[in-house]
């Protein structure tokens, strides 16, 4: 398998993903997963009202979007995702990238660049 197949994770505000998937889906990248995620970072949690109550949440919602590419260049990808989601503000998010030793699509058995192809 000669082609490089990259996973690109990105986690940030629930109010951002409608912008990125249409960003991504502007530079080439269709396939995505997005899962509903909590957690605490530099934030520790803000302030909140609930019912006149004034509480710190232990644990702060935040999506992660998934997605493998190998015909989109990663840089583009991240700088895409890096301009959309900046505010300036903590919390924007974080992105983490790794590379995928092999990807297999269960259906027919196709393996590596070819089980990423939505046209099969």
């Amino acid at each position: 398998m000669a082609d490089k197949i990259t996973k690109v994770e990105i986690i940030t505000r629930p109010s951002k993903f409608d912008e990125l998937k249409e960003a991504l889906n502007d530079i080439g990248v269709t396939g995505m997963t997005l899962t509903r995620v909590q957690g605490c970072g530099v934030q520790k949690g803000r302030k909140e009202n609930y019912r006149g109550i004034t509480y710190i949440p232990e644990l702060i919602e935040k999506i992660k979007i998934e997605t493998v590419i190998c015909e989109v260049p990663v840089d583009l990808v991240v700088e895409t995702a890096k301009k959309v989601l900046y505010t300036g503000e903590v919390g924007d998010g974080k992105i983490f990238i790794t590379e995928i030793s092999n990807v297999i699509r269960i259906r027919n058995g196709d393996e590596g660049k070819v089980a990423l192809d939505n046209e099969k």
